[in-house]
């Protein structure tokens, strides 16, 4: 079955998982399809009028069958429900050490970019074995990031990031699809993942021609920007000091409390006055079309390895 071509091969930890649930939906689905078409059929003929002066008799309620009726159905949809709440939960919570890959959707391709530096376009090589996040955006529409070998799918939304995990169990190239129309060339965006045994993997990475790391290319242009004339390591320049800051809470100007995920630091780059930080001035300038999508993914790799 794994050969029919509307149904792709199982290549990820979370594929099985996900072709289970679609497999009990099937089967309840054609249950009940089955068993209803039929009993219409039997009674279509046992119960048709066959004099018409003949009157039905009236019929007796059951209580015993309503409650059975009812009964059942919720307790196929309960059963439903928290199979898949699970398998949400499970596909929404990638686990600690995964790799954290940045990419772009553009009219009409894909970009990514490791940790260690590597670009590519419409491809995107992984190691098998070991979880990977994806973190994603878009510069212009909405796309759909899908790798129907992986059971993975989600949309990339452009002025905010969204992400998935995924870890390969199989070594081979898979199919990678933008499965949300978006503009005249929609089919033509499509691209490839790599999935590569570690070793394969890590000669790929050293062979590739990166100068440095995400997080360098990020300093160089942190630096450039001159970003680190406010941000000073001691906290006394006009801006907050960076390190650790991911991830923790911040206390702002106006007395409530705000994350710094990839969607903070974000807004905080292109339009520093949405959240002022709690005793600090209004005086960032924003940096809105000055640094591209990829740059901006380079500024964050580059904060969140700031140490405290």
């Amino acid at each position: 079955m794994w050969n029919f071509p509307l149904f792709p091969q199982q290549a990820s930890t979370s594929a099985r998982s996900t072709d289970a649930l679609f497999f009990f939906l099937l089967g309840v689905m054609l249950f009940f399809a089955v068993l209803i078409f039929v009993l219409v059929f039997i009674f279509a003929i046992k119960y048709r009028r066959r004099d018409t002066s003949y009157v039905p008799p009236v019929i007796v309620q059951l209580v015993s069958l309503e409650a059975a009726w009812i009964a059942i159905p919720f307790g196929l949809v309960i059963v439903i429900f928290a199979w898949g709440t699970l398998l949400y939960f499970e596909h929404r919570s990638p686990p600690p050490g995964a790799i954290e890959m940045y990419v772009v959707g553009k009219q009409w391709m894909w970009k990514t970019q490791h940790p260690e530096g590597q670009r590519e376009i419409n491809t995107l090589h992984v190691p098998v074995g070991r979880p990977v996040k994806l973190i994603m955006t878009s510069e212009d529409v909405i796309h759909s990031f899908f790798v129907p070998a992986f059971r993975v799918k989600q949309d990339v939304l452009p002025g905010r990031y969204t992400s998935l995990w995924f870890q390969a169990t199989a070594a081979g190239e898979y199919h990678l699809f933008c499965s949300q129309y978006c503009g005249t060339d929609h089919a033509q965006m499509i691209g490839t993942v790599v999935a590569m045994e570690d070793a394969d993997y890590q000669r790929w990475l050293g062979g590739g021609a990166a100068e440095g790391t995400m997080a360098s290319a990020g300093e160089r242009l942190f630096n450039r920007l001159g970003c680190a004339t406010c941000h000073l390591e001691s906290g006394q320049g006009r801006g907050p000091a960076l390190g650790g800051i991911y991830g923790r809470g911040i206390g702002l100007a106006n007395g409530r409390v705000a994350t710094a995920d990839e969607d903070y630091l974000r807004e905080s780059i292109l339009n520093p006055g949405a959240k002022i930080v709690g005793g600090y001035p209004n005086v960032m300038p924003t940096y809105q079309g000055q640094v591209t999508e990829e740059q901006l993914m380079q500024l964050m790799a580059y904060i969140k390895s700031v140490k405290p």
